[in-house]
């Protein structure tokens, strides 16, 4: 699992930044604005976004990973649905970002065809890209800790398992989002989390049960907080240790070492903020004509 360092840190002056595997978070430009790539999808056209691109959408972004790819988007809700985008259409102009209305209420995404650009939006909850190394389909997933409590990661890899895929060719890339060492939540909230990360004997735990439970963990996914009733607790983390219960090898899952709380110049943050802005993920289902 590539992080940086011990645990994620924000890198605002780097033009990459990677990890003890060999996996690198690279910045890429389009008409001088930055957005970032991660190797391990090398193969795959994609890109998580910056604020610097607002208020442009989907359409408009599509243009920039893959022009002619169909778009599809959603209206999220913090759930765990995961639709399929034959069970929608393709989004036909350009809008504004806040009118999502018409769009249909899921937190994720799966391409059933080539050429099929895939879009989430965040601003402190995680975007997850995920590609399958054989088939070169993917899934776009918008993972706040809300959905990461439904297991909404899990659900998008069983929907690309029922299309064939298997998971040790999967690769996931979790993209920035805030860091667990500023997200303040209650206890209760880390405690729901870690509840879909424990054994079955400690799920019924009480809530300061199962922070022990959390904290005896070798990468354990939550932080002391000096108010009582309070930790601090790293989403990506929660979402990755789901993984690795599914029988994902983490050396098919990176994190990116970028703080959307503590990046102001980079990144929306609705927790710093509290505004409604949002930056786009985005990623492209293979051409049948790649090596795949």
């Amino acid at each position: 699992m590539t992080v940086a360092g011990d645990r994620l840190t924000n890198f605002p002056d780097s033009e990459c930044a990677g990890g003890a595997d060999g996996i690198s978070w690279d910045w890429q430009s389009s008409e001088g604005l930055p957005y970032l790539t991660c190797s391990l999808l090398s193969r795959w056209s994609h890109g998580f976004f910056t604020r610097d691109f607002s208020p442009q959408g989907p359409i408009d972004l599509t243009e920039v990973l893959e022009p002619g790819a169909k778009v599809y988007r959603l209206q999220q809700v913090h759930g765990n649905a995961v639709l399929k985008t034959t069970e929608l259409s393709p989004v036909a102009a350009p809008g504004p970002e806040t009118a999502a209305s018409s769009y249909a209420e899921a937190d994720g995404l799966v391409a059933e065809r080539e050429l099929e650009a895939l879009w989430v939006c965040s601003a402190d909850c995680v975007p997850v890209l995920i590609a399958d190394d054989r088939t070169g389909l993917v899934a776009a997933v918008h993972a706040g800790w809300r959905g990461t409590a439904a297991k909404i990661l899990p659900e998008a890899i069983a929907q690309l398992v029922a299309q064939g895929s298997q998971l040790e060719n999967l690769k996931i890339a979790m993209g920035p989002a805030i860091a667990g060492e500023v997200y303040q939540v209650s206890v209760e909230v880390a405690a729901e989390l870690g509840a879909t990360i424990a054994p079955l004997s400690a799920v019924s735990a009480t809530a300061d049960g199962m922070l022990e439970f959390l904290h005896q963990l070798p990468e354990t996914p939550v932080l002391a907080d000096p108010e009582p009733g309070k930790v601090r607790l790293d989403v990506r983390l929660c979402n990755a240790l789901q993984l690795q219960q599914l029988g994902i090898d983490l050396s098919q899952v990176a994190i990116a070492p970028f703080c959307t709380y503590s990046d102001s110049a980079r990144f929306f943050s609705y927790r710093r903020d509290r505004l409604k802005k949002v930056q786009w993920s985005g990623i492209v289902s293979a051409s049948r004509t790649s090596s795949f």
